[in-house]
């Protein structure tokens, strides 16, 4: 049922956005822009060049965003749009990031809502200088409420409970969940709802910048809990660093996973990791920047007053050698 939740609303999705040329003009984050004019044979909207900001609260070397980055690309490459992409984990300074699009006077601005009580006064700034604000990724909930127009993400909590339905209906009954960013409201609704269908979910924050502190203190948390029967990574780099915490504790707990990249993909694949839960950054990306576009050319307003869902989409053995094939494109 989850899958197909999600693939209706990536099919509406992929209905008004076609998948054209990758390139775009980009600024900041930790990968190297794009480069090109849409030399992969799309054709460039002919309507007016306008600047679109896409604001992310991602870390540096967290492949997720990469993929993102991509279909947000690939998107301002059809639409005509210089894209300013600029991330920053710490939530006041994604705040001056915000603040600073304003200054810039862009035409929108696509944003993370990870922590949305520090953005508030930023994305009034925006709103109240007539900008089109859309969310993505993170938030989903205060998305409204913050002045956007629409979101584009998963359902955290419908996430987290997909999750923990599988691994009641697996028999795990002693789940750890593994939180990188403490307040992070995304990560919070994922492990809440594993706990909501698995009761003895224990929650472990770690510190999400460091993954030698990610490692041990997962170590230590295994090695101290046997009845820990499975643990949950909400980030691809973290569940594979997970792993090795299993290996080095000894313990014959199992690994699943939200999120995905090549690596991972090949875990589920190979039966390494259990499954994982796929939100489809790519369209994260993509979406977000056409519907400021569509928005600027004909005051459309993609979702109707609702989110748009990105996922969730359970990855096992299953479909994992279908999915990977995407990865291995950097899309998935």
């Amino acid at each position: 049922m989850v899958a197909t939740i999600s693939w209706r609303k990536a099919a509406m999705v992929a209905a008004v956005v076609p998948m054209l040329a990758l390139s775009a003009c980009s600024s900041g984050g930790g990968r190297t822009p794009e480069t090109g004019t849409g030399g992969g044979g799309g054709q460039v909207a002919t309507t007016e060049r306008m600047k679109i900001a896409l604001i992310a609260h991602a870390p540096a070397g967290d492949t997720f965003w990469d993929t993102v980055r991509k279909g947000a690309e690939e998107a301002a490459a059809k639409d005509n749009v210089e894209l300013l992409y600029t991330s920053d984990p710490e939530a006041g300074r994604q705040a001056q990031l915000i603040e600073q699009a304003v200054d810039q006077k862009v035409d929108g601005i696509a944003v993370t809502l990870a922590t949305p009580d520090a953005l508030k006064s930023a994305l009034k700034k925006a709103s109240d200088a007539g900008i089109p604000i859309v969310s993505f990724n993170a938030g989903e909930a205060a998305s409204a409420q913050l002045g956007a127009f629409t979101h584009f993400g998963s359902n955290e909590k419908l996430a987290g409970e997909a999750v923990g339905s599988k691994l009641a209906e697996g028999g795990y009954k002693h789940p750890v969940c593994v939180i990188q960013a403490q307040g992070h409201v995304g990560l919070e609704a994922r492990c809440a709802g594993v706990k909501a269908k698995v009761p003895g979910t224990e929650i472990l924050y770690v510190n999400g910048a460091d993954m030698t502190s990610v490692e041990s203190t997962a170590t230590a948390k295994l090695q101290a809990s046997a009845d820990a029967d499975v643990i949950i990574g909400l980030g691809a780099p973290i569940t594979l660093t997970l792993m090795k915490s299993v290996s080095t504790a000894g313990s014959s707990a199992k690994v699943a996973s939200f999120d995905l990249n090549k690596e991972l993909a090949q875990k589920v694949a190979d039966g390494s990791v259990l499954f994982t839960v796929d939100q489809q950054p790519w369209l994260q990306g993509y979406g977000a920047v056409d519907a400021l576009w569509q928005n600027k050319r004909g005051g459309f307003k993609l979702g109707g007053g609702q989110s748009v869902l990105t996922g969730p989409a359970i990855v096992d053995q299953s479909n994992a050698a279908e999915v990977l094939k995407f990865a291995e494109q950097g899309i998935r």
